[in-house]
């Protein structure tokens, strides 16, 4: 089955001369959750906002249900849903009127049904005859979702969809995703709440400097490059570590109490057991023992601060 969404060499170069988007190359497959993680300027909106056929590529073809967003852009625009960062709203309008409007506009028919079940799910319902104008900042970014999923989108674009909302939304919009996923829709989310990407995103692509530096699954990411740390709380403090204890991935704490060594948990030998034996040796005591993994956001970081080196 081909991509539901396919970039290739796509680039965006604007008329100062900013490079946002660079060779960017990425398939996505139908009814998958990808996260795009990258810091701030990395091109993550941009891209987002080049496949939704909103900015015009430079260079490179993208491709949404197989349609080209250039030349056939009403039947790709027609398969996608977009909520964006910022909040465009009718503030005149009620809920109901501005979800409504919304689904008009792709030219499906009535169905109120749907829409209520929208409404329902993003707690809505009964602020549906109330005005934008009197909604709170997180009520109008449910809003924004209503608006983007009221014509049954087949592709669901979040660009940092949770970005100052309550903890309420987040709850609330994560249901609706789990139920989208069921229903095959695919969706694509920017964010900066790494752990959200890591706990709900099939893969993770990492965009810095407007290329993708690599898309991977997120267990398999996790598992290649997720390291474990071994904290050693020892009952007397060290000024340094003692020579037989100096080794690859080994670190003493700033004020001596603990050592804490780095390991790969897929290595052949971890070297563990000889440090505990040297540790030993060297006349240490230990009062305690506890293991960390890396997270997604140490691993994040890492890449990010390797590509500004």
């Amino acid at each position: 089955m081909p991509p539901i969404v396919s970039v290739r060499d796509l680039t965006k170069t604007y008329k100062g001369g900013f490079t946002a988007l660079s060779g960017v190359t990425l398939d996505i497959e139908e009814g998958e959750i990808i996260a795009l993680l990258g810091p701030n300027g990395a091109g993550k909106t941009t891209l987002i906002s080049t496949i939704c056929g909103i900015t015009m590529p430079s260079g490179g073809v993208v491709e949404v249900g197989g349609h080209d967003v250039v030349r056939d852009w009403r039947r790709a625009r027609d398969l996608i849903g977009l909520v964006p960062q910022e909040i465009a709203l009718e503030p005149f309008s009620t809920v109901w009127n501005n979800v409504r409007f919304t689904r008009g506009l792709y030219d499906r028919p009535r169905d109120d049904a749907h829409l209520e079940r929208l409404l329902r799910d993003l707690s809505l319902w009964e602020k549906r005859d109330a005005k934008v104008m009197e909604l709170s900042g997180g009520m109008k970014r449910r809003v924004l979702i209503a608006k983007a999923l009221s014509h049954g989108p087949r592709v669901l674009f979040l660009d940092e969809p949770t970005a100052g909302v309550d903890v309420e939304l987040r709850r609330d919009m994560w249901r609706v995703v789990a139920r989208l996923r069921e229903e095959g829709v695919t969706i694509i989310l920017t964010t900066h709440y790494i752990e959200e990407a890591e706990a709900i995103a099939d893969r993770i692509g990492v965009i810095s400097k407007g290329r993708i530096m690599l898309v991977e699954r997120t267990a398999d990411l996790m598992a290649r490059l997720g390291r474990k740390e071994l904290r050693i709380e020892l009952t007397e403090p060290v000024a340094e570590i003692p020579e037989g204890l100096r080794r690859e991935g080994l670190a003493r704490t700033d004020d001596g109490g603990a050592l804490v060594y780095t390991y790969d948990t897929h290595a052949s030998r971890t070297g563990i057991t000889a440090l505990l034996a040297d540790l030993q040796a060297a006349g240490l005591q230990l009062a305690d023992l506890s293991t960390s993994a890396s997270s997604l956001e140490d691993i994040f970081v890492g890449l990010v601060k390797e590509d500004t080196v």
